[in-house]
Parts: structure tokens; sequence; C-alpha cells
């Protein structure tokens, strides 16, 4: 059973840091050395000298000046209501509520939390040892659940900044999310990284870490695709020729099937798949050489190479691949919009 509580947060004083909007940013691994310079820049309370400082022990130094000097303050224990306001890559607008709150790691064996993708071991030892510096989880991740969505409550928001609105809310969220099973949306390094600090440390607050709940009912829970440029493919996939355009192809793709659309020296060729599945599940059996990936079909287009377009997959696809105990492809989701960094960290 999943074990969702409320969290004493730290947060910013804005009396002393100065506007949220100069505080706040993506998480860190999505931003490059430029976007990571600009937010540098903005403020020197901004989150990313903790989330990407110049080494673990300045983080570590630099976190313990601000709870010295008032600059983070602690709140009484409380779960938050996350409201998102966006545009997507497609132009729509669109709101995305979930849950702020703590929950107790797992293991993966355990079936309470669930990955969809694979991680790589490098990125996980940098977040661990920053995270064993500070002693605070900085980022919360982002998790899906088949529960209803969370309601957002009818009054001003406690904290507002880019789109994002936070209310305090002071019921205990734990017997919403006791029986349900929950799938990493985005998060999946920090995750392993937290479990494995628990593991390490041992003591009983670091067996939680900050998340973000969503309902797969929430009108504005979106996932995308990822194209992809590429330099070719181990096995040469049975593509049919099609007379349209390749976006027009990608939309003519069949609903109950897996298939792709493949673009190449100005000709569009469609696979198709035998059964139902994420079409990046049925393009990874040819073993894609790719160069690059895109959420915007027509920069995959653009690149001069072979492009390979896809649909998004299904949420409930994603759960029940997960459900099975497997893997998708890497970059096989794109959630939207990431969550914001700096909005509440949550000590253990």
């Amino acid at each position: 059973m999943a074990v969702v509580r409320p969290f004493r947060a730290l947060r910013y004083d804005e009396a002393k840091a100065g506007p949220l909007e100069s505080l706040v940013a993506p998480p860190y691994d999505v931003l490059g050395p430029e976007e990571r310079a600009r937010h540098l820049a903005q403020s020197p309370y901004n989150v990313v000298h903790l989330t990407l400082p110049e080494s673990e022990e300045q983080a570590a130094r630099t976190l313990s000046e601000w709870r010295r000097d008032g600059v983070l303050v602690e709140e009484e224990p409380a779960a938050w209501v996350l409201s998102q306001e966006y545009v997507g890559p497609d132009g729509v607008a669109r709101t995305r509520n979930g849950l702020f709150a703590s929950l107790r790691v797992e293991p993966y064996e355990r079936r309470v939390v669930l990955p969809h993708e694979r991680t790589h071991r490098g990125a996980k030892e940098g977040r661990l040892r920053l995270l064993r510096a500070t002693r605070v989880q900085l980022e919360p991740i982002f998790l899906l659940h088949h529960g209803p969505p969370v309601e957002v409550p009818a009054r001003e928001p406690d904290i507002a900044v880019e789109g994002a609105r936070l209310w305090r809310v002071d019921d205990d969220p734990g017997p919403r999310f006791a029986d349900l099973q929950l799938l990493i949306a985005d998060g999946h390094h920090r995750y392993e990284t937290a479990v494995a600090f628990h593991q390490q440390d041992g003591a009983e607050e670091s067996a939680y870490m900050p998340v973000v709940l969503v309902s797969t009912a929430e009108a504005g829970l979106t996932i995308f695709p990822t194209h992809r440029v590429v330099d070719g493919f181990e096995r040469e996939p049975p593509v049919d020729s099609s007379p349209v355009p390749p976006e027009e192809a990608l939309a003519r793709l069949p609903g109950e099937r897996a298939a792709f659309v493949v673009a190449r020296n100005g000709d569009t060729g469609v696979a198709v798949g035998d059964e139902r599945e994420p079409d990046v599940s049925f393009l990874d059996r040819f073993g894609p050489r790719v160069r690059s990936y895109t959420p915007d079909a027509g920069e995959a287009l653009a690149a001069g190479a072979t492009a390979v377009l896809v649909r998004p997959p299904r949420i409930d696809d994603v759960f029940a691949v997960a459900a099975r105990g497997e893997v998708m492809p890497q970059k096989s989701t794109y959630f939207y919009p990431k969550l914001l960094s700096g909005l509440l960290f949550h000590p253990v």
C-alpha cells in the first residue's frame, strides 16, 4: 500500500529572498549550461544554486546559510494542492491539478510504485551525493494514479508563480492513496536515488520524498509524442510507401495497432504492427540508431536525416507495460509541463 502523508516543508520567504519568479526553475535534468547560468544570475537565492551547484558541499553550505538567515522558512505539516496552467506543444491551453505530498519510497519489487523507463547509473550517483550532503529532497517527482482527481480549493492560493498555484490543505491524504498503485511519470532517477539513500541511511525520515500525485482522470493531464531523428536501423522495418506527407500519414495511423511513420529522402513510409502497444515499443524492435529526440514533428522532418514520427502512448498502455514489470524505451513519454523546482523543499 502507498503511504502518503503531509510534510513539514521548507519554502522561500520572499521578504528575504525576493520575488518567487526569480527563485524557481525547471528541474535540474532539463537545464543546459546556458539555462543554468541564466538562472544562477537571476538571484543569489535561485533554486539552481542547490539543484545544480558547483559541488555537493557548496549546496549543503548554501542551504544551511539560507535556513540560518531566514531565506527558507519551515511550514507546519501539510499537503498542498498544485494547479499548473500551461500551453502544450500543440498550442492548446490547459490546467493540470495534483496533490503535492510526501511519499514513503519502496523498492520496485513491492509493486507500490511502478517505473516505465530505464535509468542510467551515472545520473543517480550525482543525485545521491547531493542528497547525502544536503539531507533535503530539493525537487518533487511526478506520479500518476487511477484514483479521483484532486479538488482545487475555492480561495486564493497560498503560493502563485509562473502559472503554478499552491493551496495548503490540512486533511490527511493517506486514506485516498492507500489502495492505489502509483506510476512514475517523470523522476525515475530521483526516485531510485531516494530508495538507495534510505537503504544506506536507515533513518525513518529518509524513507520519504516529495511527490505530485495526478489522477489519470485529470482533465488537464496530457502526454505528447517524442519523435526520433535516426541514422538508420539495426534491422530495417517493414515499411509500406504512403502517398501523403509524413504528418498526414501520422494522423491516419490505425487506432488499435502500433505503427510509426518513416520519412527519408522525400519519401513517406508507414510501418504497422500486429497488436496494440506503444508505437515506441514497436519501433524499438528494429534498433533505431537515434541521433536526437523532439516533440516537434516539423523539427524532426527538418533535421536533414531520417525522421521517425510516432503518436503519444496512451496512459493506460503505459500503466499496462509497468504493471507487467516491463519498461519502455528511452524517451517514450513526454508529460508536459514539467514540475517547477523551488516551490517547496522536503527535509529528510
